[in-house]
């Protein structure tokens, strides 16, 4: 019975491990958020986070999520500042959106460092379709984007 609990605890382990892994990425609303160092509306503000922003959800609590910023940096958002359409920031100095998830498609355009491009969801391994605010769309590489 020992080894059996030991083997179902290991693939428990391999579970978590794997979902650890795979970051959840939330967009700020269409108003500016504010980050605060504690979960709560006395919390002191650190952080104002643009529309739009993406963050990464590091756990939730009570209304309030904890996030780290491109920069790294972490705060307290308050959940009702998030909203639906999810973005990603370009952290490459000027990314390549190709017409097709391929290093060899057209360029359909470029988009510079910290351009919020909106997420269209993931495609070929290690691509992403974006849209730009203007309507162009297109396929960039995942490591060229923070909020992927």
């Amino acid at each position: 019975m020992a080894a059996i609990s030991l083997r179902a605890l290991a693939a428990l382990a391999a579970v978590l491990a794997g979902a650890a892994a795979a970051a959840d990425f939330r967009s700020v609303g269409d108003a500016p958020a504010i980050g605060v160092d504690a979960p709560s509306l006395r919390g002191k503000k650190t952080y104002v986070y643009g529309p739009g922003y993406p963050l990464e959800v590091i756990i939730n609590l009570d209304g309030w999520t904890k996030v780290r910023d491109a920069s790294g940096d972490f705060a307290w958002v308050d959940d009702k500042s998030f909203g639906d359409r999810r973005t990603v920031l370009v952290k490459s100095a000027v990314a390549e959106v190709r017409q097709a998830p391929d290093d060899s498609a057209p360029v359909a355009f470029q988009a510079e460092r910290n351009v919020l491009l909106e997420w269209l969801g993931p495609s070929a391994p290690g691509w992403a379709r974006v849209r730009l605010s203007d309507g162009q769309s297109g396929f960039v590489k995942i490591i060229q984007l923070w909020g992927a």
